[in-house]
């Protein structure tokens, strides 16, 4: 079984990744760091010298090129909605869990000079928020609601419980 996280930037998609592939002794792939290692510069700064649209290219690209052998998890990007492509493919491979936390909580987290947040020239962070929201919802298989104060090994658990449960383990 392979576990995809989605959800906004700052919402804990790689350290509740990393927590979910220890607890369960599965692999663990960050979408976000294959694609610095194969640019080779951050994130921002591809967005800043490229373009959103080129980084959305890059960044499905390198998911369709994804196929994990064996358990693994997988932290993608937040921007990573907006490939209908990329997230059928991960509907093929994986259970897509939706992490949500309230936008007050990603705006405290996220530093969008550092970020790499594709859509901030064009909209603000509360319209991207909406906006994916929805997108996020569409692909969902789990619907995982972070409330405050939650520690990121109880969520890892939440997730564990709700999928040995859906797969019957």
């Amino acid at each position: 079984m392979n576990i995809t996280l989605i959800g906004m930037s700052g919402v804990g998609k790689t350290t509740i990744g990393k927590l979910l592939s220890k607890k369960l002794g599965y692999g663990f792939v960050d979408i976000d760091s294959l694609i610095k290692k194969k640019i080779g510069m951050s994130l921002q700064s591809f967005i800043d010298k490229s373009g959103d649209n080129a980084f959305l290219e890059l960044e499905e690209q390198v998911v369709l090129d994804l196929e994990p052998s064996g358990n693994c998890i997988i932290a993608t990007g937040g921007s990573m909605i907006y490939s209908e492509v990329a997230m059928e493919h991960l509907r093929t491979l994986s259970t897509i869990v939706y992490l949500d936390a309230p936008f007050g909580r990603i705006a405290r987290r996220i530093d969008p000079s550092k970020r790499g947040v594709v859509g901030l020239k064009e909209k603000s962070l509360k319209e991207l928020y909406h906006e994916r929201k929805v997108l996020y919802e569409k692909y969902l298989d789990i619907h995982i609601k972070i409330e405050k104060g939650e520690r990121k090994s109880a969520i890892a658990d939440r997730i564990i419980a709700i999928c040995s449960e859906r797969n019957g383990s």
